[in-house]
């Protein structure tokens, strides 16, 4: 006599059964991608983001051991570093003037022009660190360096290649038309070149104030009726013929 399974039982195994194969199921639709560039961004921006860090800027002296004072270029640079240093510098102003050199007594008469120089620009005193070093190795010209911090925007580095770009069978994300890693880091690094302000990255810079005294003037032509548009009395100077009139 064959004994009767209970109807729970048989219900029991049947739902035990469907929870096996559901989990094959979901088991089977699971991917793991163990490639080099798996856990990468597709945006480039995340991948290669702008950031916002202090930087140096310096300026290189080359000084002759039988010339004091600086050439008119190395005046020019001098200058152009001290106008810099009065909108964007965040720190004071080092320079490494070398000592124990050849030509040291010419670097120094050179730091005394630096010196000069600083102060017609507007720089402080104490906008001016000197420290005077040894050079590492005496076989080399000893320089005179002037540098100091600044807020800054970097991206980058670029040209990292994890992985080949041509066709490759192993590579599964060569089959999922992804952009390449080092995609967007040049416009990336670029962009944080060309910036002026990294503030601007980051939030909008706040409204100046209006200039007065041209709006109202503009204000008094608009109240008696006449064009406030600017006639520049220099604008048919800059054509090369009547055609256009």
């Amino acid at each position: 006599m064959t004994a009767q399974i209970p109807v729970d039982r048989i219900r029991t195994f049947r739902l035990a059964g469907v929870l096996i194969g559901l989990a094959a199921v979901l088991g089977a639709c699971t991917h793991t991608d163990n490639s080099p560039t798996a856990s990468i961004p597709d945006d480039y921006r995340q991948r290669h983001p702008i950031a916002i860090q202090e930087t140096d800027r310096s300026v290189v002296v080359f000084v002759g051991h039988a010339r004091g004072g600086l050439s008119a270029s190395q005046r020019a640079d001098v200058m152009g570093l001290a106008q810099t240093w009065l909108h964007e510098g965040t720190g004071a102003i080092v320079a490494d003037v070398p000592v124990d050199t050849p030509n040291a007594q010419a670097a120094a008469d050179s730091f005394r022009e630096i010196q000069a120089l600083f102060a017609a620009a507007g720089v402080p005193p104490r906008g001016l660190v000197l420290h005077r070093y040894h050079p590492n190795d005496p076989r080399l010209l000893a320089t005179i360096r002037l540098n100091y911090p600044k807020i800054s925007a970097v991206a980058g580095p670029c040209g990292l290649w994890p992985e080949d770009l041509g066709t490759s069978l192993k590579d599964k994300s060569y089959f999922e038309n992804k952009p390449y890693y080092n995609f967007g880091c040049a416009y990336q690094r670029n962009m944080a070149a060309m910036v002026d302000n990294p503030s601007d990255l980051v939030q909008p810079r706040p409204e100046t104030p209006a200039y007065t005294a041209r709006r109202s003037e503009a204000f008094e032509k608009y109240r008696k009726g006449n064009t406030t548009t600017t006639l520049y009395p220099e604008v048919d100077k800059a054509k090369l013929s009547d055609t256009g009139k």
